[in-house]
């Protein structure tokens, strides 16, 4: 029983022999064709990638004109910035300004069509030292009274009317 042991030990050893380079070449060539499959499916999802993540509409990138208009006071002009963050989805902060008067902007749009701006963020305003913040989901729409985008949710907390444009 105790030569067995070393027997066995020692066949085992010349029993295992090392990979011929016929081997190793066909497991090179497999991992070629592998690598090379990989290179097509990365190249042709970024490409499904990019179609996603064009426009439907026009680009809205960068500065537009914000303006804010109620009776009683005087117009509020200022700037509203539009960053691409998605396919026709934007980051969109802006200010408008008078004396103490001011309205404030931060939120997100989404372009659904040509006229319609889905808004969802907070749209503040001080005005006459009255405050008053929306921060439902709301719209601008293109009501065609002008180059701007106007929000549908007009009725402040007094029951005035205020205008909030965009323009484009």
């Amino acid at each position: 029983m105790k030569i067995l042991v070393p027997i066995a030990i020692v066949a085992l050893l010349f029993s295992c022999k090392k990979n011929s380079p016929t081997e190793n070449k066909a497991l090179q060539d497999t991992l070629a064709t592998i690598d090379s499959i990989n290179a097509a499916r990365t190249k042709y999802n970024d490409s499904i990638k990019a179609l996603n993540d064009k426009n439907r509409f026009a680009d809205l990138s960068g500065s537009h004109n914000l303006k804010f208009s109620t009776d009683g006071v005087p117009a509020l002009n200022g700037s509203i910035s539009f960053q691409k963050t998605g396919r026709d989805t934007y980051d969109v902060a802006g200010q408008a300004k008078a004396g103490h008067n001011n309205l404030s902007i931060t939120g997100t749009i989404q372009r659904v069509s040509e006229k319609h701006l889905n808004f969802e963020g907070k749209i503040s305003q001080k005005i006459n030292g009255s405050r008053y913040d929306r921060t439902k989901k709301t719209t601008f729409f293109d009501e065609e009274k002008g180059n701007f985008w106007r929000l549908q949710d007009k009725i402040n907390d007094d029951g005035f009317v205020d205008y909030i444009d965009i323009s484009y």
